[in-house]
């Protein structure tokens, strides 16, 4: 058995003959250097899903309602951002590439011409969200059907509202920290994002419950706190990359701010590639979670409980994604492919590793950490608290598959190869979930954790159209 173990995760079984280029590093290297990357991203995701399940806690002691309030803008501002998120996947792979290539000064024209992009674009895309919030609310599900639905819709907009001012801040923070994420420096990210949540959980306590003399904002507050720890954090990294010491970025005044048309070209085209994927996965998302609003107020608060823990694990593998994103496109400026795919397939056996762990512990303690979103004493807390617990074991169930087509989806990102991830996921997500909700809700009937289950399923295919895909080596001949 250990024997088998250890030529598992060995590395001259990870990449075939026909693809060799050099000596590959030892095995205990090999890892390192993906845990060197890999570690801090992990802490860094793990970090930001938790103050969002922090979020979720302290609002959840407000009732189920206003639980219920702060998962419903949760789509539509994900769509907002899907821009930004698409964005930040060509600013990551080129910033790689040109690292790997040793060419410094046109990772940092990359970076500069990213930052005047996201700006535009987050200030035009503001207007319309904050200008359409409340048709946006109501399109997600919102109504006034009942007195709750109301007080849910009216908390959702003035949520969604607040977030959709800080946007021009959340996109240039998010873009400085993909570039530094594409040269290995995700020690600084972890750093930034630390301080900027510490500051976010404090003005939760203080805005939310209306403490040490501030008001009570309730749901409002908790926007205005992420709000206020967003902007921190943008200070932060702006502050890293104007000093440059030992970040490969630097930004300063005298530099040309101007657009530099081949460059953004680069952005725009791995970019665009990314945004199709972008847009039909939160689409798709967007869909999933109207469907699930159409259960009603008391499941919805169930849901948003688990989908606290469905973010929290693809935070664990999105860390690890961003590892293999980078040594990925790194060793392909490099021109090592078979470096390349060594590290894509590390960074898999790393995430295998963490999804058995994160499973067991997710079964082990699904009706405590349920019972810490809400108020014991509050209307239905029991049946949300059951309803979250078994939708838990089918996220702890779907750990294999769902870590480790993150983690093959960052790898081939890192190539370049966006617009085959973006086909896998405008199918898997924006079709088959959405389609498996409706027949699990309005045919089958079932609870919240078997509607889970069946909208869920679309990740085994995911997973094993990114596995044919990074072994068939293709993406190694991708110009960026």
């Amino acid at each position: 058995m250990l024997t088998a173990l250890k030529q598992y995760f060995a590395v001259e079984n990870l990449v075939p003959a026909k693809h060799l280029k050099g000596e590959l590093p030892h095995t205990k290297d090999a890892y390192q250097e993906v845990l060197r990357i890999a570690l801090p991203s992990i802490a860094e995701m793990v970090l930001m899903s938790l103050i969002g399940s922090i979020d979720t806690i302290m609002v959840g002691q407000l009732g189920k309602n206003a639980l219920a309030a702060v998962a419903l803008p949760g789509q539509p501002r994900m769509i907002m951002m899907s821009v930004f998120f698409a964005l930040n996947v060509g600013v990551t792979a080129i910033v790689a590439r040109r690292k790997g290539e040793d060419r410094r000064q046109d990772a940092n024209l990359t970076l500069r011409n990213a930052i005047v992009l996201a700006c535009v674009l987050s200030i035009a895309i503001m207007a319309l969200a904050v200008s359409l919030s409340g048709p946006l609310m109501r399109l997600a599900g919102g109504n006034v059907n009942t007195p709750d639905d109301a007080q849910v819709l009216g908390g959702a907009t003035a949520y969604f509202q607040i977030m959709a001012w800080g946007l021009p801040i959340t996109a240039v923070s998010m873009c400085i920290n993909a570039a530094l994420r594409g040269v290995g420096n995700t020690k600084v990210t972890l750093q930034v994002n630390m301080i900027s949540n510490v500051v976010n959980v404090v003005f939760n306590y203080l805005l939310i419950g209306g403490n040490f003399g501030f008001p009570r904002l309730e749901v409002a507050g908790a926007a205005i706190a992420s709000v206020i720890g967003l902007t921190v954090g943008a200070v932060l990294s702006f502050i890293v990359v104007i000093r440059g010491d030992s970040t490969y970025l630097h930004l300063s005044k005298h530099d040309s701010w101007r657009i530099d048309k081949p460059t953004m070209r680069g952005i725009i085209r791995i970019g665009g590639n990314a945004m199709i994927e972008q847009l039909s996965v939160r689409i798709g998302f967007f869909v999933y979670s109207r469907i699930m609003y159409s259960m009603g107020v008391t499941l919805f608060a169930a849901h948003n409980i688990a989908m606290q823990f469905l973010n929290l694990t693809f935070s664990l593998a999105d860390g690890t994604g961003i590892a293999a994103t980078a040594l990925v496109g790194q060793n392909l400026g490099a021109r090592r492919p078979d470096k390349s795919m060594l590290y894509g397939k590390i960074a898999q056996r790393i995430a295998q590793v963490i999804s058995a762990v994160v499973g067991i512990l997710l079964v082990v303690l699904r009706f405590p950490i349920a019972g810490l979103f809400i108020q014991a004493g509050t209307p239905d807390a029991g049946v949300v608290v059951e309803a979250a617990a078994q939708t838990l074991i089918v996220i702890a169930l779907m750990q294999p598959f769902q870590m480790g087509s993150v983690v093959l989806s960052g790898s081939l990102r890192g190539a370049g190869d966006n617009m085959f991830v973006a086909g896998v996921m405008a199918l898997c997500v924006s079709i088959i979930r959405p389609l498996m909700a409706v027949l699990a809700v309005y045919v089958f009937h079932f609870g919240l954790a078997l509607t889970w289950l069946f909208g869920l399923s679309e990740i085994a295919l995911r997973l094993f159209l990114f596995m044919r895909r990074f072994q068939s080596g293709k993406w190694m001949t991708i110009n960026v």
